[in-house]
């Protein structure tokens, strides 16, 4: 993999890199021990349960220690979280509730949001996660890899990059309440100098998620200087929002038209064995179950070289290797996760349906690295790259102490 460009350089090979245009990101989370995330919520109940009933020698194993994290760690609070801040050893309380995150680019989870148990857990995403709020999470790019650079969500991302390759987290927003986009000074203002006073934060993602490309250089968006054509991407970019937003801030949830829709044509065994695709029949198979039509590009749909229905599929079926408290875990497939399939393939075709109209947007004139920096857009400012101080309430610090920023 290329080194990435330079913070501040301003172009790539097809135009500006995203690190400018969204200049505030943050990195992935990192959990430290698996067992904090379920695709169900009631194997984390039970695995806390399990860890709170556990002897002292017993519960150091389960908890699975890090440099970062032991049942004896002093942390703060989540901010927006309810939950202990009192040493886990001594103390651990009430089982949080879990909360919904997106686990990579398009599989939605449960975590545990207790501080106490997440080694890296970026405070500074949970701070300005709210009603309002959009995060677009980069993906790492490996060699050939045609799939998107990034997708938005309204939960909060961890982040985690399918190929191993960790790219970033970017908020719309820099302050709770859809305040002060995370976009380069003086952006906004060349955009809408170009295209019309109707140029908003909203409608300069949506240009970003349709037209951001994968280089050597880093992730490049490139800025159309004609009008008709931005148009033409916000309109696709607020489409491919609407998808992947999938219902959230009132929108509408993904559906193929009718005829087109897949339905469980043979119900998904208790312990579905292996999961396949017969491309002639249109169908997708778990063990005996059998669900179509499934499109092919669904089945195909890649990020980072992985195919997304084959990563959904092993993270709910793969036993091999697992102990400890990540063992707790249905022991039938539950029909919620049919339900959470079905609206999978449903997106995934939906999104490679709309490729090639995004492939279009990388033609037409553009606007330069010239007039960017002509405009003060760039070189970004270092500022505009640190997190805005948003601590507008006292948020518990270790062993309930409040935190002072």
């Amino acid at each position: 993999m290329a080194a990435p460009a330079a913070a501040g350089s301003g172009e790539g090979p097809c135009g500006p890199l995203l690190d400018d245009l969204m200049p505030w990101s943050v990195r992935p989370l990192r959990t430290g021990r698996r067992w904090v995330t379920a695709p169900d919520a009631a194997s984390l109940r039970a695995r806390w349960e399990r860890l709170v009933r556990a002897g002292d020698a017993e519960r150091e194993r389960l908890f699975a220690p890090t440099r970062s994290r032991t049942p004896r760690t002093p942390v703060a609070a989540l901010p927006g979280q309810t939950t202990g801040t009192g040493r886990f050893a001594r103390e651990p309380g009430p089982c949080p509730e879990p909360v919904r995150i997106l686990h990579g680019p398009f599989d939605e989870q449960w975590l545990l949001p207790d501080h106490r148990l997440i080694d890296v857990a970026r405070p500074e995403l949970w701070r300005v996660a709210d009603g309002h709020q959009l995060f677009a999470v980069e993906h790492g790019r490996v060699p050939q890899d045609t799939g998107p650079a990034l997708s938005v969500t309204a939960l909060l991302p961890d982040g985690h990059s399918p190929a191993g390759r960790p790219g970033r987290i970017r908020p719309l927003y820099r302050r709770p309440g859809g305040l002060e986009p995370n976009l380069a000074p003086g952006l906004l203002t060349l955009l809408r100098g170009r295209h019309g006073d109707a140029v908003c934060a909203r409608s300069v993602l949506a240009w970003i998620l349709a037209a951001a490309r994968h280089s050597p250089a880093g992730c490049v968006v490139p800025l159309p200087a004609d009008t008709a054509h931005w148009s033409t991407g916000v309109e696709l970019g607020q489409e491919l929002l609407r998808l992947q937003l999938r219902g959230a801030r009132g929108g509408e949830r993904p559906r193929l038209p009718g005829g087109r829709r897949p339905y469980v044509r043979a119900a998904v065994p208790p312990v579905p064995s292996a999961l396949s695709y017969d491309s002639g029949e249109a169908v997708l198979a778990l063990g005996t179950g059998r669900i179509s039509p499934v499109p092919a590009g669904a089945w195909e749909f890649r990020v980072g070289g992985v195919r997304m229905l084959e990563l959904w599929f092993e993270r709910r079926t793969a036993v091999a290797g697992a102990d400890g408290l990540e063992a707790l875990r249905p022991r039938v497939w539950p029909q919620e996760w049919t339900s959470e399939l079905l609206e999978l393939i449903t997106l995934l075709a939906l999104l490679a349906e709309l490729r090639p109209q995004q492939d279009e947007l990388m033609h037409g004139p553009r606007i330069g690295a010239q007039e960017l920096r002509a405009a003060g857009v760039l070189p970004v400012a270092a500022a505009a790259r640190r997190p805005a101080s948003v601590l507008d309430h006292q948020e518990e610090g270790p062993d309930g102490q409040f935190a002072l920023l």
